[in-house]
C-alpha cells in the first residue's frame, strides 16, 4: 500500500524558514515604525504600545506562512489594529482608563532655533491634544491617512470597513479635530 505524500503546510508552530524570513524581512519589518505610530495613537500609551506591538510581530511571524501579499504593510496594520483593540477591550472590562500623557507622546527632536521650536511644539502639542480627544476609530483613520499615508482601499483593509465607512470617518475626525484645534486655540488666548 502506497502513501499518497501531501505537501506540508506552514504550521503556526514552526519557525520561518530561511526564505521565509528573508521575504518577512523585506515585506513586513519596512512597517516596524508604522505599526509602533498606530499602536501609540490607538492606545496612547507608549509602553503598552511597545507591548503590543512586540505581541503583534510575534503574530506576524507565526502565521507569516499564511500570507500571500506582496506589501506587507496592510497586513501587518490589520495584526496591530487587533491587537490594539484587543488591548482597549481589555482595559475596559478592567476598568482601566489611561490619559493621555505628553511626557510618554513626545518626540525629542535636536535643538535649532528657540523660537521656531517653541512654535513647533506648541503646535505638535496641540495637534496631539486635537488627535488624543478623538474617539478611537476617528483617531485611528487619521494616523493611518495623515500619518503613514495609507490609501483609503488600505485604511479600509486594516480596519477591515468598507471604504464609505473610511471616507466617513476621515470626514467626521476632521472635522472633530478641527474643532479640537480650535477650542485650544481659544484656550490658550
Amino acid at each position: 500500500m502506497t502513501r499518497e505524500i501531501k505537501p506540508e503546510t506552514p504550521s503556526p508552530d514552526r519557525r520561518l524558514t530561511p526564505q521565509q524570513l528573508e521575504r518577512f524581512t523585506e515585506c513586513v519589518l519596512p512597517y516596524l515604525d508604522a505599526a509602533h505610530n498606530l499602536a501609540r495613537y490607538l492606545l496612547r500609551d507608549l509602553h503598552q504600545a511597545e507591548d503590543t506591538v512586540q505581541e503583534a510581530f510575534v503574530r506576524a511571524i507565526r502565521h507569516f506562512g499564511s500570507f500571500r501579499g506582496v506589501d506587507g504593510r496592510a497586513w501587518l496594520l490589520s495584526i496591530v489594529r487587533n491587537a490594539c483593540f484587543t488591548q482597549l477591550r481589555r482595559r475596559r472590562s478592567g476598568g482601566e482608563r489611561l490619559e493621555f500623557d505628553e511626557e510618554i507622546h513626545s518626540v525629542e527632536k535636536e535643538v535649532s532655533e528657540p523660537e521656531a521650536d517653541l512654535a513647533t511644539t506648541i503646535a505638535a502639542e496641540n495637534v496631539r491634544d486635537a488627535l488624543g480627544q478623538l474617539a478611537v476609530e476617528f483617531r485611528e483613520v487619521l494616523v493611518l491617512r495623515e500619518l503613514e499615508g495609507l490609501s483609503y482601499k488600505e485604511i479600509a483593509q486594516v480596519a477591515g470597513v468598507p471604504i464609505g465607512t473610511v471616507m466617513s470617518r476621515l470626514a467626521r475626525g476632521r472635522k472633530q479635530m478641527l474643532l479640537a484645534l480650535r477650542a485650544g486655540a481659544k484656550e490658550n488666548d
